[in-house]
């Protein structure tokens, strides 16, 4: 990752973390801790996913998320929809962007497009 982390202002914070916690579960990411009103996630004991606030949700904004293999990010659907999400893209090919990125799109609670994608060519 080149970034260390980022912080998403959420409007519901409560709604926010059962939507993140549910939709990311599939990729290995989990809650870390929770400091002054926001949520850390990450993997292996690292926050880099944060959001939180005073209620006061900020523009829309696209996250996307490192998927292991093309099942995790067909489960990163499965889950988000489950979650409450709203479906922004099936998981499939986007060869718009190289012939073996395979990704997934849902909108968040606060209208976020939350991605899950994979990299790497189908085994």
């Amino acid at each position: 990752m080149i970034i260390d982390h980022i912080g998403v202002a959420v409007s519901d914070y409560t709604k926010s973390k059962e939507f993140y916690c549910r939709a990311l579960a599939p990729l290995g990411i989990e809650l870390v801790m929770e400091v002054q009103g926001w949520a850390g996630l990450g993997r292996g004991g690292k926050p880099e996913f944060w959001f939180g606030g005073n209620g006061e949700k900020q523009s829309p904004m696209h996250i996307a998320f490192v998927a292991d293999n093309r099942d995790q990010v067909r489960a990163f659907h499965t889950a988000a929809l489950a979650a409450g999400g709203t479906d922004n893209g099936a998981p499939g090919i986007r060869e718009i962007y190289h012939p073996n990125y395979f990704g997934a799109f849902v909108l968040g609670p606060d209208g976020h497009n939350v991605e899950a994608v994979c990299h790497r060519p189908q085994p």
